[in-house]
């Protein structure tokens, strides 16, 4: 079991949503946060991780009232908690004018930036969501900014140009194609920022390379429903428990069986939102033999029974 894999599929990365930029200096835009556009552009998610691809000239692109990073042409930024941001074609913090939160429709429609001269900088603005709850520790492993250089060297390099062509010529099944080549792009800049992370750094992905904690989540993620204990647990990967219960601590945020206890309960929501499974099969998929204790688990970590999670999730996809 690749644990990043799983965590992705059962987060549900999920409804791509893009739309093209063309900008004439001098340009700036600010957007307000993803949660506030979340109703607008994908109503069905719980989260928007929200993206720019530049794929002509250069910007300056950051956080609302902090400093920008200047991109270039193959360059990704991405804001994994969905902040507000801010981007322009000279490096400031915040505008002076009216701010521009227009939620354009998806491809082909553009928007044009700036005075009428040449349009010297083009971008791809994207949002994909994914579940925040119960539990998605990826979220709160990444920064509010990802910066990553030369994006489209090697095999990204097509993304845009197939993006652009699957989004102006609506094929069947453009839908579902644009959400993969997006679900690609944010994997890929996780692949490059862990590949990056530097020594000493803690969080989700900074378990996943450790030599003790790494294995520990592989096995956690691989057999879910297992009566997992600590010294069982230490004992597979090779490590005293203190040992393991501390790392996994430092690196994760918390001890190795509350972890277990927290995916177990996204694993479950997963399983009543996506099938029509009855409660007492998920309970004992993810470990529980009694349905009744799995069901006060459930309702202690999302303040819903099992079977109001699934009928509210149900509600939003209806009313979406």
């Amino acid at each position: 079991m690749d644990p990043l894999s799983d965590l992705l599929r059962v987060v549900r990365l999920d409804g791509a949503y893009f739309y093209p930029v063309e900008a004439a200096e001098p340009w700036a835009i600010e957007s307000v946060s993803a949660r506030e556009l979340v109703p607008r552009i994908l109503p069905r998610a719980e989260h928007l991780i929200s993206y720019h691809i530049l794929t002509k000239g250069r910007c300056f692109a950051g956080l609302v009232g902090a400093e920008q990073v200047e991109l270039v042409a193959g360059d990704v930024i991405v804001f994994p908690q969905g902040d507000p941001t801010l981007m322009s074609s000279r490096r400031i913090v915040r505008l002076d004018a009216d701010t521009n939160t227009r939620a354009p429709a998806r491809y082909p429609d553009t928007v044009v930036l700036g005075d009428k001269g040449s349009r010297v900088t083009s971008f791809v603005c994207g949002f994909l969501g994914c579940d925040r709850r119960p539990f998605n520790p990826l979220l709160s492993a990444l920064p509010r900014v990802m910066h990553v250089r030369g994006m489209t060297d090697g095999w990204p390099g097509g993304f845009t140009c197939q993006l652009v062509d699957e989004s102006r010529h609506r094929r069947a099944g453009s839908d579902t194609v644009l959400t993969r080549l997006a679900e690609l792009m944010f994997i890929e800049v996780l692949r490059r920022y862990l590949a990056e992370l530097p020594p000493g750094q803690t969080g989700w992905l900074a378990g996943l390379r450790d030599e003790v904690v790494g294995p520990a989540l592989t096995l956690l993620h691989g057999r879910p429903s297992h009566t997992w204990t600590l010294g069982d647990l230490a004992r597979e990967v090779a490590a005293s428990r203190s040992n393991l219960a501390r790392r996994f601590t430092e690196l994760v945020g918390q001890p190795p069986m509350q972890y277990l206890m927290h995916w177990r309960m996204q694993v479950a929501a997963n399983l009543l939102a996506q099938s029509g499974a009855k409660v007492a099969s998920i309970s004992a998929e993810v470990g529980y033999d009694s349905e009744a204790a799995f069901s006060r688990a459930f309702k202690k970590s999302t303040g819903l029974a099992p079977g109001a999670w699934r009928e509210s999730r149900r509600t939003l996809q209806r009313s979406a």
